[in-house]
């Protein structure tokens, strides 16, 4: 399956391949890149979120679940868009694709975070408490699973 998946996207890779980015770029840009999204993004969605959730005045909940409703999508995205981008540079780097744990916490990434955008999408069922509390226990663990997708990226980079 990771061949098949590696030659679907091999004349993409090919295309990036013929543009001449430096190979640093190629191996560590992902990481980088990526990086950021998830520490800077991914710290400011999580406190605002619960702080959305925690803080007493409702001015200044207001403002956090405001704040956590705007940075949020664009997180997903960046890192919908990441994703991508890493799976690609694996295929760029003739690495496989399906054989590595940062590619499966990626994918449960992008799982979890899905699921709370729909969560998120649906009004919270009408604005169940139940699902608002679903919705940030995911999110949390999202975040947990990226940083652990950090840590085996990292490893995966030095290896390669």
């Amino acid at each position: 399956m990771s061949e098949r998946l590696s030659g679907l996207l091999e004349p993409i890779a090919a295309w990036f391949r013929d543009l001449g980015v430096p190979e640093p770029i190629v191996h560590w840009g992902h990481p980088l890149m990526m990086g950021i999204v998830v520490v800077v993004m991914g710290s400011v969605v999580g406190l605002t979120g619960w702080r959305g959730r925690q803080v007493v005045d409702g001015a200044e909940a207001a403002k956090s679940r405001m704040s956590h409703r705007s940075i949020a999508p664009l997180m997903f995205l960046f890192i919908a868009l990441g994703y991508t981008g890493g799976v690609l540079s694996l295929v760029m780097q003739r690495q496989p694709i399906l054989e590595s744990p940062h590619f499966w916490t990626g994918s449960l990434a992008i799982l979890l975070l899905a699921g709370n955008a729909v969560i998120a999408a649906t009004g919270f069922g009408k604005n169940r408490a139940a699902l608002r509390t679903v919705h940030a226990y995911l999110g949390s663990t999202a975040l947990c699973v990226l940083f652990l997708h950090a840590v085996l990226g990292l490893k995966l980079g030095l290896a390669i």
